[in-house]
């Protein structure tokens, strides 16, 4: 399994972000790693429900136009949760912590050699195409081995390659009839832009294209970005749905836990991505972030509904950042995204 850009993690690189502390035992000495890539059978040979992995990369957002950043959420997030105790509600031995993909060389490339913005987002565009292909293969490798992935982004352009990668990992381990799934998504935009070339904004428009994505349900959509175009082809097809936010908070159509529970049984029938845009978080630091949305509760309780009752393929956090390419800063998007992570798994494994 050759997956050029991802990185490993041996438990040296784990211990050397998580401070032991005397009478106490913190995740980080608690979580399991896999050291080197064993093969296709790689995911077969660890005895942990849970693989979380990390996508830092901006190539996406800015491929759609958006101010970087997003790369820097995962070693904030990994820096948190390895911190956070071991104990009754959550010890760690059913969670592996792989690695993370780094895809520095080719954000460096486009930067040194692109002429002018135009090219500039043409090539990023591109690049995302070689973002799909190895994090569709390695998702597609834990799935097909019964595990779920966890993956901390980066931009939302991977609900794509995970959508793929989890497809054809369920189809492969016999789990569903052909490589299709469902995805429920928590954002403040639908990400179902045309398909105008690969970027953080069009995901799931090539997800369905290509055949693997069946239903869809967004929640929390503004209403002030949702395009007509996407509105109309949403409304027009009975395989999706959506909820906004004002539905939600200003007219009261549904309450939150509502909302969710809709979603929740809208996609049902199958498997299906759990995905959650940290731009629908009020004050969240991202690149389209908001001074209007959901709060960091409902977050949790979206993340908790969907693993009590949901049937999960996999858990989805991106778009959140520590330090935009603008200068802007939040130290503390790494502690939500731990929240987030851990609610999810202590909610998953007491009901599975």
């Amino acid at each position: 399994m050759q997956i050029p850009h991802f990185r490993f993690y041996t438990k040296s690189d784990i211990l050397s972000l998580t401070k032991v502390r005397r009478y106490e035992t913190k995740l980080g000495e608690q979580v399991h790693v896999l050291s080197e890539d064993h093969g296709p059978d790689t995911f077969q040979k660890i005895d942990t429900r849970y693989v979380i992995i990390g996508i830092p990369e901006d190539i996406g957002v800015q491929a759609n136009g958006g101010v970087g950043g997003a790369a820097t959420g995962w070693i904030s997030f990994l820096q948190s949760f390895l911190n956070i105790q071991s104990n009754d509600f959550l010890s760690g031995d059913d969670i592996c912590v792989a690695g993370h993909f780094d895809f520095g060389d080719l954000q460096y490339l486009i930067e040194r050699n692109a002429q002018n913005e135009e090219e500039r987002i043409e090539a990023f565009r591109h690049a995302v195409y070689t973002i799909d292909e190895e994090v569709e293969k390695l998702v597609k490798a834990v799935v097909s081995a019964g595990k779920i992935p966890i993956v901390i982004g980066g931009g939302h352009n991977n609900c794509y390659p995970l959508l793929k990668g989890a497809a054809k990992g369920l189809h492969q381990d016999l789990q569903i009839p052909l490589p299709q799934i469902n995805a429920i998504n928590l954002d403040a935009h639908t990400d179902y832009r045309p398909a105008e070339g690969r970027h953080s904004g069009n995901g799931f428009r090539y997800a369905e294209d290509d055949g693997f994505l069946q239903k869809y349900c967004v929640v929390g959509i503004q209403e002030n970005y949702l395009q007509q175009n996407v509105w109309v082809d949403i409304v027009n097809n009975p395989f999706f749905d959506c909820i906004t936010y004002e539905d939600i908070f200003l007219h009261g159509k549904r309450d939150f836990q509502q909302a969710i529970a809709h979603a929740i049984s809208f996609t049902d029938d199958t498997w299906c991505g759990i995905e959650l845009d940290l731009d629908v978080v009020q004050g969240t630091l991202c690149s389209a972030g908001t001074p209007s949305g959901v709060l960091p509760i409902h977050a949790r309780q979206y993340v908790n509904l969907c693993a009590g009752n949901a049937k999960c393929a996999y858990l989805h956090i991106c778009e959140g950042a520590v330090r935009l390419t603008n200068g802007r800063t939040d130290e503390t998007t790494g502690k939500l995204i731990t929240y987030l992570v851990t609610d999810f798994i202590k909610m998953h494994s007491s009901e599975k």
